[in-house]
């Protein structure tokens, strides 16, 4: 999927985007100030009337950080925003045309693989309960509320897969290039074992299946933003 759009494989993480309207957003582009004057909160876009806040922004960085193939260079305020405004333009389109959701069960062995899958993982021992569950904290989240994230990204890229994959099939000579060519390798930067290919082959094809639709992607939320409203505000700026 395109860096912009859903980003690598080590973001297509799905944010929770605050859903409010313009109406609703105060005329100093702030949310929640204190008696004391001090700004809790900021609205940083506003997309077909809903609202990005700066509070998301941070979430959503957070997010990625937990990510096991993360990218940094996606990882710039600037970018995160580009990324929050396509995946709201895309999560508005979906509750137009809804899926089958995600089962409980389908999160469960995604989120079991991931937990193996993350380097700084293996020092908080998160093949345990326990040990998830402080990993998860020292990043800013519950274990309810990660499960939440993750699902919502698994229903995103359905909805995607569903709209763009037809035709489009990934080989097992590109999985194992991929696996070969760049994972082992940032494995070994990182110096950590890597998973075996048969385990993760799922998620490699996931992120191949990325690539290849990125482009029909793009074009479609060119579009979107062209058709609709998407305005990014500076600080002190009003929503129009």
């Amino acid at each position: 999927m395109s860096a912009i759009a859903l980003g690598s494989v080590s973001v297509l993480m799905v944010g929770q985007i605050a859903s409010a309207q313009t109406a609703g957003v105060p005329q100093n582009g702030t949310v929640g100030a204190s008696s004391a004057g001090a700004v809790l909160d900021r609205v940083v876009a506003v997309v077909n009337g809903d609202v990005i806040l700066e509070s998301d922004v941070d979430e959503e960085r957070r997010f990625e950080e937990i990510q096991p193939f993360r990218s940094v260079q996606d990882s710039t305020r600037a970018k995160i925003i580009e990324r929050l405004i396509d995946r709201e333009l895309i999560l508005q389109q979906a509750a137009l045309e809804p899926e089958d959701q995600v089962s409980d069960q389908a999160v469960d062995q995604q989120l079991a693989t991931v937990r193996t899958e993350i380097p700084a993982c293996k020092q908080y021992h998160c093949e345990t309960e326990e040990g998830w569950a402080k990993f998860l904290s020292d990043h800013g989240f519950t274990v309810a509320e990660f499960r939440s994230r993750w699902r919502q990204r698994m229903q995103l890229l359905k909805f995607v897969e569903v709209r763009f994959r037809s035709g489009i099939s990934i080989s097992d000579d590109e999985i194992r290039a991929y696996y070969e060519k760049t994972m082992l390798p940032e494995y070994a930067r990182r110096k950590a074992t890597p998973p075996p290919m048969d385990t993760i082959r799922r998620r490699i094809e996931e992120v191949l299946l990325q690539q290849q639709v990125g482009a029909l992607l793009d074009d479609w939320l060119k579009s979107l933003r062209a058709e609709g409203s998407v305005q990014i505000l500076a600080p002190g700026e009003v929503a129009r």
